[in-house]
Order: structure tokens, then sequence, then C-alpha cells
């Protein structure tokens, strides 16, 4: 399984941060509704390679057999290498060429709350949960945690949805007992 997780989570990682590489570039042209609609579905396009592991594993290694909490782990370990360059790839662009863009997303934020039609308590409550956020965002290890959340349930679905598709158990050989009562 090795092998097989290492190729599919290494080729998914590299897809996924290529893609949103690209995503970033196009972020401030297209809008932040959009750019979000588009980094979920390069998310899953790079995830689609848990389905095309989890079945070369299957098929290369398992004789075409499979049962789903193998599947699952081939999955998941996919996933998790996949998010890890997702991760990387955020800090590198992060501090690296675009230090202010959370500060800037965090404003928008503050703003958006602040244009509503909310009372004041619930503004001020809301304006205060993003503060806190922008704070704990500036601690890399909690900016880390929060970037790895981001594609992991997509991750996660998707490897459940395939771990289900292509489970495929060995096939019952006939008994002695049931060979004479078909006769």
């Amino acid at each position: 399984m090795k092998k097989t997780v290492l190729t599919f989570g290494l080729i998914s990682g590299v897809m996924i941060s290529v893609l949103m590489g690209g995503n970033l570039l196009l972020a401030n042209k297209i809008g932040s509704g959009h750019s979000l609609v588009l980094g979920y579905t390069t998310m899953v396009a790079s995830f689609l390679l848990i389905y095309f592991g989890i079945r070369s594993y299957r098929d290369n290694t398992l004789a075409g057999q499979i049962s789903f909490g193998r599947a699952f782990a081939c999955g998941i370990l996919i996933t998790l290498i996949t998010c890890v360059f997702y991760v990387a790839m955020w800090e590198i662009v992060y501090f690296n060429f675009m230090p202010h863009f959370m500060d800037s997303y965090f404003a928008a934020q503050i703003h958006k709350v602040q244009s509503s039609s909310l009372d004041p308590a619930t503004t001020a409550a809301r304006v205060a949960a993003i503060q806190r956020s922008q704070q704990l965002y500036q601690n890399p290890f909690v900016n880390m945690a929060y970037t790895f959340m981001e594609p992991l349930p997509v991750g996660l679905l998707i490897t459940l949805i395939s771990a289900a598709i292509l489970r495929r158990k060995a096939p019952v050989e006939p008994t002695a007992a049931s060979a004479v009562m078909s006769t």
C-alpha cells in the first residue's frame, strides 16, 4: 500500500498545490464568492486521485478484492499527504507573497457583519469573534491547523465514497454440499 499511497498522494499533492497557486492569482479578479467555488472545485479535482489510488491498489496489489476498511485506509493516507501539500503551499504563498491576504479577508468579514441589519449587540459579538480568529491566525500552528482543515473534509468525503464504491469481496466458492444440492 505504501507505494500506491505515496504515488497517488504525491501526484494529488502537487496537483492541489499548483491549482491553489493558480487560484490565488485569480482571486482578486473573480471575486471572493467565485474564488471560493473555484477553490473547492480544484480540491475535488485533486482528491479524485483518491479513487484512482484505491482502485489501483485493489486491482494491482490485492487481485481485485478490497474491504471497505482497507480502501478507507488507503484513501485517507492519500488525503493526508495531499493536505500536507496544501498547507505547505499556503504557508509559502502566504508568508512570502501575500502577507496581508488574511488581514484583507478579516476586514471584509468585519465589514460584511457591520453592514448587515443585525442588532448592535449581535454585531459587536460577531466582530469580536472575527477579531479573535484574526489574532489566533497569527500563531503559525493555528494557521497551519486552520489551513489543514480546509481540504480535509473534502478528502474525507471522497475517501468514504470511493471506499464504498470500490470495495469488493472475494467471490464465494461453492461448497460440496451446495454443488450436490444444485444437481
